[in-house]
């Protein structure tokens, strides 16, 4: 009995740091907020309409089936027509509380460096009566396996979302002015 517990003690010792080090990429998370000078109500007239992302300077068009119902869906086509394009889903939506929850069902990471992305976008009013906008996201660098090249590590992917979320927040900024 002692010979085997020493084999199993000495199996374990040899197996247990491999696997310590083949653990796959960690889930990334990117939080972004501004704060603009518009009511709630008044920015959430512009975002809060799944179907159309028109006010995001890297979207070319938006098309999209059934609104704001859950499980609705939207193709977003950046750039220009024919531009590289992301298929996402909305799986929450509230009015009341001026938020929706949606994830990427299609992208090629090429365009956009991730894997089992899902992102909230939500408006909150603020004492100043402007609004703070909050768009946050979690998700998967665009590499699954271990030694990711460069252009799809943990790195690149939070750059990625970084920029997306920064350059739709800046441009409602500058279309409701910046809170004081």
């Amino acid at each position: 009995m002692r010979r085997i517990l020493t084999i199993l003690t000495l199996l374990a010792g040899l197996i247990l740091p491999g696997l310590a080090l083949a653990h796959g990429p960690t889930r990334q998370k990117v939080t972004l907020t501004t704060e603009v000078a518009a009511a709630p109500a008044d920015v959430w007239a512009v975002i809060g309409n799944f179907q159309d992302m028109s006010w995001h300077p890297a979207v070319h068009s938006t098309t999209g089936e059934g609104g704001n119902e859950l499980e609705a869906t939207r193709l977003l086509t950046l750039g220009a027509e024919g531009g590289p394009t992301i298929a996402e889903e909305l799986y929450k939506f509230s009015d009341e509380k001026r938020s929706y929850s949606y994830r990427i069902t299609d992208v090629l990471v090429e365009v956009l460096p991730v894997t089992n992305y899902s992102s909230h976008l939500t408006v909150k009013p603020t004492d100043a009566g402007g609004s703070l906008i909050e768009w946050r996201g979690a998700f998967y660098r665009g590499y699954p396996n271990n030694d990711p090249p460069e252009n799809l590590n943990d790195e690149a992917a939070v750059a990625a979302v970084t920029g997306v979320y920064q350059a739709g927040l800046d441009a409602l900024t500058a279309r409701f002015g910046a809170a004081n």
